[in-house]
């Protein structure tokens, strides 16, 4: 199957597809909780450790006398090599006495504060207030734009990453979802032509053994079951079809040598004439179950070419114009636009005449029947009407199987296999058939596509 075939939501449908994204949704959200937690976990030691270090600042400026503490506290300066730790000393009302801390605001003492950079000239910092012995305010900080950079960092791993393995768990799920469907739809193509009649095909199988070839060599074992007991029985009818045509023609000229023979007795002579009149209707159906079999063993594209519809159609009608009017049956073909498919001209001519005889046959004297042509979107559609007593519902698809005669067909001559051939042409063609209530009448449409 063709890459570009395949579609993003058939691919978004697949188990694997699926499976691929639930994986990877537990995958990111495991990084994440671990990224989380590394940055909670180092984030919180690094504070832990700065408010260690304010803590003994503060304890050592507690001991410092009233006096002596703007001294202190410009000597702790100078000796902060660092630079990363602050101190301000700020009267009870608000006014800055010492230090190079300049943070207006009411701060909770012996309790460490982050105080945003931005109202300040400072960086972002953890800052202690203590009260000194005079009643003024002491504060101690220090620089945690690490910390911040840490925590922006790591946020912005943490996007980044979970966008990476968003797409990256999106793409693989997509690619493994590729190979499977694929052979989904090489298994699908495959059934089809298996459920047309082709019981020679088989799954295609690859060499992993997983378990679409696991089912792939099930369902072959049992199309090679169901293509040999098709064949058997197949086999058999065509050979009794087969051998019992010469003997019954034998039979057929006898007899007719007999009513010959037999001229001056008509009883006699009506005896042989309608013992030959069964046999007739014994080989013509021997001859339609033969040319059912030749056509279901016939190549599917044996003869096939460009049929125009109209000049079909008008064909069959001429052909069975004489035998409408000796059965009082108006035959007509409605006016409407040709179409050109792709078809084998005879056996299509075939199926629409065996539709036209049965019809004439069901509508008998007075009946109409229609042939007609209709364009739809995708399909080409020939239809033949007919105002007869027509199929119950329930009776339309047993009308397709051999030797079917309805419950009111007792008068009707033929051998039930005439929808059998259709049935049969129509298949081989990939063709749909369709019998439908022409209220009153059957209407059988053949749908093919443009």
């Amino acid at each position: 199957m063709p890459f570009e075939r395949l579609r993003l939501r058939e691919i978004r449908a697949t188990s694997t597809f699926r499976l691929t994204i639930l994986l990877g949704i537990v995958f990111a959200a495991g990084v994440v909780a671990l990224l989380g937690l590394i940055y909670g976990l180092s984030a919180r030691e690094l504070t832990a450790r700065t408010d260690h270090i304010l803590l003994q600042e503060a304890d050592r400026l507690r001991s410092v006398s009233a006096e002596a503490l703007p001294r202190r506290i410009d000597s702790e300066i100078r000796q902060n090599a660092s630079g990363l730790t602050y101190f301000g000393l700020q009267a009870r009302d608000g006014e800055p006495v010492a230090g190079n801390l300049r943070i207006a605001g009411t701060f909770r003492f012996d309790h460490p504060v982050n105080v945003a950079a931005g109202g300040n000239r400072h960086s972002p910092l953890r800052v202690l207030a203590i009260r000194a012995p005079t009643g003024e305010t002491i504060l101690i900080a220090r620089d945690i734009a690490p910390i911040v950079d840490l925590r922006h960092r790591i946020l912005t791993i943490l996007v980044v990453s979970g966008l990476a393995i968003a797409v990256l768990v999106f793409g693989a799920g997509f690619m493994l979802s590729l190979a499977p469907l694929r052979r989904v739809r090489d298994l699908q193509a495959t059934s089809r032509e298996i459920a047309a009649g082709r019981l020679d095909r088989r799954m295609p199988v690859s060499r992993r053994g997983d378990e679409l070839d696991l089912f792939a060599d099930t369902v072959n074992t049992m199309i090679e079951e169901v293509e040999r007991v098709v064949a058997q029985v197949k086999g058999v009818t065509d050979a009794v079809a087969h051998d019992l045509r010469t003997p019954l023609a034998h039979v057929r000229g006898k007899l007719q040598q007999v009513a010959a023979l037999a001229a001056a007795d008509p009883d006699l002579t009506e005896l042989a004439r309608s013992a030959t009149d069964d046999l007739d209707l014994v080989l013509e159906r021997f001859a339609a179950l033969l040319r059912i079999s030749e056509l279901e063993a016939r190549g599917r594209l044996a003869g096939f070419a460009a049929v125009s519809i109209a000049p079909l159609l008008a064909g069959v009608c001429d052909l069975y114009e004489p035998l409408a009017e000796e059965a009082g049956v108006a035959l007509a073909l409605a006016a409407g636009p040709d179409a050109t498919i792709h078809a084998d001209p005879q056996l299509l001519f075939e199926a629409v005449s065996n539709l036209v005889d049965n019809a004439i046959k069901f509508s008998g004297p007075g009946g109409h029947v229609l042939l007609s042509l209709a364009l739809e979107a995708e399909a080409v559609v020939i239809a033949v009407r007919d105002d007869g007593p027509g199929l119950r519902a329930d009776d339309r698809q047993a009308a397709l199987r051999r030797f079917y005669r309805g419950v009111d067909t007792a008068g009707v001559p033929g051998t039930g296999l005439g929808l059998s051939v259709v049935a049969a042409i129509v298949h081989l063609h990939g063709f749909a058939l369709e019998l439908d209530d022409a209220a009153p009448g059957l209407i059988v449409r053949i749908h093919a596509p443009r």
